[in-house]
């Protein structure tokens, strides 16, 4: 693929500085970037390399409009990184290969299921009966949608998705291989030393706009659906577990697990390797770091770090409590050490 700089802007806006007929291969590193690339400068920690890169042009902010110009062409914008984002959506759109819509003759269709005519269903692929999958989507090969679930428009799955039965899949959603949707929330009774299996009846509902990464699982719910809000983004390897609400356009990271009827506010952060308990409340605009350890609600706003070490919990409970305590113990420790002196 080979596009203009005129080419770029006309899509995407901007202020261009320079030759708009250059020609622009593909879009690169600052440190790798050759003069058919184009590249940005969005981390003020890489400015350095704005002097030093072989790139056709780069993307910058209106403050390094001066030093983008003095090396070559620039593309000039309040966001270069949302600008960045924008441009590699353009640019997939007219890279990627457009696969014909229809269904593989290996791919298994039960009767009842609907399946519209611009969808595309992959090799050995399964619909069940009564399933829908709407205008513009894709079920990639291998994958399985089941009966009565829906795909939303324009959503894909990739190889190997599973989207359980009565699950529904909004919009322009995208799910990596591997992601199981609506399988059983873990949930048994005791019973004599034994477990007694709880049916999980409910469903998982995925709203507009949601991206789940590879080998992710979001678990159906016990007696009411799993909830995945509008724009929510899921990276790989992350446990959703039954009967969690997730708000809109949260973002959560690899590895983190997320236990039983949890709520998660809107627009929050999740970190890597996080655990959040069950049955907890967490509002909107919260942002967890990495490896928290996530034990009660949080009810305000802000961000949020830290775990313990593993004990025996009668120790745990008693540690942490004081743990609790050190910052008030020091302004008083602070405050006797100013009347002794």
């Amino acid at each position: 693929m080979s596009v203009t700089l005129s080419d770029i802007v006309a899509a995407l806006g901007g202020e261009l500085v320079g030759d708009a007929s250059v020609r622009i291969a593909a879009i690169a590193p600052l440190e790798s970037a050759g003069p058919s690339d184009i590249s940005f400068l969005a981390n003020p920690r890489y400015r350095s390399q704005l002097g030093s890169t072989q790139a056709g042009c780069v993307i910058v902010a209106p403050t390094l409009r001066d030093e983008a110009v003095a090396r070559g062409a620039a593309l000039v914008t309040p966001d270069p990184y949302l600008y960045f984002a924008r441009l590699t959506q353009w640019w997939a759109a007219h890279a990627r290969p457009q696969l014909p819509a229809g269904v593989h003759p290996s791919a298994v269709v039960e009767e009842g299921a609907q399946i519209d005519p611009t969808a595309r269903v992959e090799a050995l692929a399964f619909v069940g009966a009564g399933a829908v999958v709407e205008a513009g989507a894709v079920v990639g090969p291998q994958s399985c949608v089941g009966r009565g679930a829906r795909v939303g428009a324009h959503s894909r799955l990739a190889a190997r998705v599973v989207l359980g039965e009565r699950c529904t899949l909004g919009q322009r959603c995208i799910v990596h291989s591997g992601a199981v949707i609506g399988a059983d929330g873990f949930g048994f009774a005791p019973n004599q030393g034994r477990w007694e299996k709880i049916e999980q009846l409910g469903a998982v509902r995925i709203g507009d706009d949601v991206d789940i990464g590879a080998n992710t699982c979001i678990d159906r719910g016990a007696l009411g659906d799993t909830v995945i809000e509008e724009g929510v983004k899921l990276d790989n390897l992350i446990q959703v577990a039954h009967n969690v609400h997730i708000g809109a356009h949260t973002a959560i990271a690899g590895c983190a697990g997320i236990a039983g009827s949890t709520r998660i506010g809107r627009h929050c952060t999740i970190g890597g390797s996080a655990n959040i308990i069950g049955h907890i409340e967490i509002v909107d605009h919260v942002h967890v770091s990495a490896c928290t350890f996530v034990s009660r609600s949080i009810r305000q706003p802000g961000h949020y770090s830290g775990s313990f070490p593993f004990d025996d919990n009668a120790s745990w409970e008693k540690n942490a409590a004081t743990l609790r305590q050190l910052h008030a113990l020091r302004e008083r420790l602070r405050a006797l050490e100013k009347k002794i002196t």
